[in-house]
């Protein structure tokens, strides 16, 4: 009779710590947050310091040998528990979490949060002027430690590149997505050279756009999307991304481009991602279970509101009188047949976040490749800028001009953040299934969509996907709200149906 009241304490007792160690995670989360929109960049040497220190602590209070000694003591009551339940769910995940963590020194994991605070402002002055040179020592003091932190859990990986994507794609192995990928690379190659010398008009998304009226129509689309004023915000950077403190603290960005349009698909990728954090499931919010439970899926949600929402014709017919409205020098004589071919054209480009979304999938591929080349040595940091130059004219013959529109252009390796760029891909495929399961379900979404009636999606995400956390693995996840794990042929099918 003894032991079970042992063991309910043990759990509790575990809640507890781990409530903490979330709490000092959502801190970093802020700190993070403020140096990418509000901090003066003088204060770099001081964040970085402060993140280190948060990371840090965070680290030694879950890898406590106390922890493991309470995943011990609650195996029974694991064992004893339904498999789908809360907490055996979150004893599971938090075993796993901590047996990785327990090999990773406290020492190196603030090391890495410290160089990557200190390289997001070298990375964004060196993006402005074009100069890879600039950034690479800290790129190579960024590698360095990763490859570190590769070297105390690589025990088991199939391949080095494991550890760091598991970190993002929990229980995906690259072999996995490399296959994936390879499914979709040929039909994707074909599509984009039936579709790139496709004579599309798309010049009036290219003029003066002033950003103020830019910044209304973003807020005007996440109200209309549906949002909590009081618990969100919509801040310009330079790199747009999502964060925030907890359901009630969402913090999505934009960045303002005075000659396009971009900030507007931006804001719809960024309310994706926002609304998933919202709609995150309250009662497991100061733990583990209660995040999202991966970044694919965390992408299925931006991408669906950005591409299957944001660039539909039936949302189109309800907004696109603002839009014209807000830029009659630029849409007045522009029917709307004429503007949904055009943000629907095909042109192999520079940028990834401006890709459309034939050649989207080229940029994370090459991405991907050249983060296992790294992780294995095949490259030389020095010569990644050819590397990349060489891939876009291979996989999308275009030409870079210069790094700020090559090798520099994304933030992702400036944080740290190696082994993230599949998961991009990974949830622009599972969007489409998450869309198709939705329709299922809901066979007036079109309509819903087209009235500006946007409770419908929200209230199916919620229940199918947000409110399971992070209780399931990305594959479970998404064969429970779609009835199938990852599959490329929906995708592809979309895209043939949308653009051919």
């Amino acid at each position: 009779m003894g032991r079970v009241p042992r063991m309910a304490d043990a759990l509790e007792r575990l809640k507890e710590r781990l409530g903490e160690v979330t709490d000092l995670g959502k801190a970093t989360r802020i700190l993070s947050w403020d140096q990418q929109t509000m901090m003066p960049p003088a204060g770099t040497g001081h964040r970085a310091d402060q993140m280190a220190t948060v990371q840090r602590l965070a680290h030694e209070r879950f890898t406590d040998p106390e922890v493991g000694r309470m995943l011990d003591e609650l195996r029974p009551l694991e064992e004893s528990l339904d498999p789908d339940s809360d907490d055996a769910t979150l004893i599971a995940l938090t075993r796993r979490d901590y047996e990785k963590a327990v090999n990773v020194p406290a020492s190196l994991r603030a090391a890495m949060t410290h160089a990557a605070a200190e390289a997001r402002p070298v990375w964004v002055k060196a993006k402005t002027e074009s100069d890879f040179a600039s950034f690479l020592p800290s790129l190579e003091r960024i590698v360095e430690l990763k490859l570190q932190y590769v070297d105390c859990v690589a025990n088991g990986a199939a391949e080095r590149y494991d550890v760091l994507l598991d970190d993002y794609e929990p229980q995906t192995t690259t072999a996995e997505v490399r296959a994936l990928f390879e499914e979709l690379k040929p039909p994707l190659v074909e599509l984009i050279a039936e579709l790139r010398e496709r004579d599309v008009d798309d010049s009036f998304l290219h003029g003066d756009f002033p950003p103020d009226r830019q910044r209304a129509l973003s807020h005007e689309v996440i109200e209309l999307f549906g949002h909590r004023p009081d618990s969100w915000r919509i801040d310009p950077t330079e790199h747009p991304f999502a964060s925030g403190a907890g359901r009630d603290d969402v913090r999505i960005t934009t960045n303002y481009h005075p000659d396009s349009l971009e900030s507007l698909f931006s804001t719809m990728h960024e309310y994706g991602h926002g609304l998933y954090s919202h709609q995150q499931p309250k009662h497991l919010e100061r733990l583990p279970t209660g995040g999202p439970c991966s970044l694919g899926i965390h992408e299925s949600q931006s991408r669906l509101w950005e591409n299957l929402v944001g660039r539909s014709l039936p949302f189109w017919r309800r907004f696109y009188p603002r839009l014209q409205e807000t830029y009659p020098e630029q849409f007045s004589d522009v029917d709307l047949a004429r503007f949904h071919a055009g943000i629907h054209a095909v042109r192999p480009g520079l940028i990834r976040i401006q890709a459309d979304e034939v050649t989207y999938g080229m940029h994370v591929m090459l991405r991907f490749e050249l983060e296992q080349d790294i992780v294995e040595g095949r490259v030389e940091l020095r010569d990644l800028p050819q590397r990349w130059n060489e891939k876009m004219w291979d996989y999308l013959g275009v030409e870079v001009p210069d790094d700020g529109h090559g090798v520099l252009q994304d933030v992702h390796w400036s944080g740290g953040s190696i082994g993230y760029f599949s998961t991009y891909l990974i949830g622009t495929v599972a969007s489409v299934q998450i869309w198709e399961a939705v329709g299922r379900d809901v066979p007036e979404l079109e309509e819903h969509v087209g009235a500006g009636e946007f409770t419908p999606l929200r209230t199916w995400l919620g229940e199918h996907v947000h409110a399971l956390g992070s209780k399931f693995s990305p594959q479970e996840t998404l064969r429970r709200a779609t009835g199938s794990t990852i599959a490329a042929q929906p995708y592809l099918d979309y895209l043939r149906r949308t653009y051919a």
